[in-house]
């Protein structure tokens, strides 16, 4: 338990260059306040106590305003940075090394029983506000992009971006054996095929337009009185 604990606070330190201290970590990051709540609460929740692990996890949310259902399955590094409105639902499951940013859902559609909520895989990184809805696998070492709306599965080292989420960059990078060292957390460069979608749109109708003038001139040159 000790050990899951140093990791969770080194995750902080890894991910986050804001973090000053180890006293700073553990009575001033929401996140890893959810995250322990949350690891109290599953240890209970997995031995049949039902009330008493949902309403720590309440009472995490009341504090932290991040809600993480204790019947989730969360690996070692998780971090939650800043949290308010983050999601995770019961068959939700995290692997290892994952970083979720505030507004984050991880959640399910439907009333069906069973899996319904995604699983993500080791090192990825799900950026501001990101939706991730239903009973699918988040490939390890992906990026969601900010807003993104996820809907269907995402193959592992890839960049998902838009409504609903495509995917936009597949390297094909393998995992590393060191992965706290190797997660990519710039979520703020990501491609943008909508807007290069307009772009070139934009530059089609400028060749229209120069063609029709082209056309004019022609016509002008032709037959003067025409025009």
């Amino acid at each position: 338990m000790f050990v899951r604990l140093k990791k969770d606070i080194q995750a902080v330190f890894d991910r986050d260059p804001a973090a000053k201290s180890v006293l700073e970590v553990v009575l001033c990051y929401p996140g890893l306040h959810a995250i322990w709540a949350y690891r109290l609460a599953h240890w209970l929740f997995v031995r049949g106590w039902v009330v008493l692990p949902r309403f720590i996890s309440n009472l995490a949310r009341f504090f932290t305003g991040i809600e993480i259902h204790p019947g989730a399955t969360i690996g070692e590094g998780l971090f939650i940075d800043h949290g308010m409105g983050v999601v995770i639902g019961e068959t939700a499951e995290v692997g290892n090394n994952v970083t979720l940013y505030q507004g984050v859902t991880l959640g399910g559609t439907g009333k069906e029983k069973g899996k319904r909520h995604p699983t993500v895989g080791d090192n990825v990184v799900v950026a501001t506000g990101a939706k991730v809805l239903g009973s699918f696998t988040v490939g390890a070492n992906s990026k969601i992009g900010a807003g993104s709306v996820v809907l269907s599965a995402v193959p592992p080292n890839s960049t998902v971006v838009g409504i609903p989420g495509k995917v936009v960059v597949k390297d094909g990078n393998k995992v590393l054996s060191d992965a706290a060292a190797n997660i990519d957390l710039n979520h703020d460069n990501l491609p943008d095929p909508e807007g290069e979608m307009l772009l070139c749109l934009h530059r089609h109708l400028i060749r229209l337009e120069e063609r029709v003038v082209q056309l004019e001139e022609e016509l002008k040159n032709r037959d003067p009185e025409s025009v």
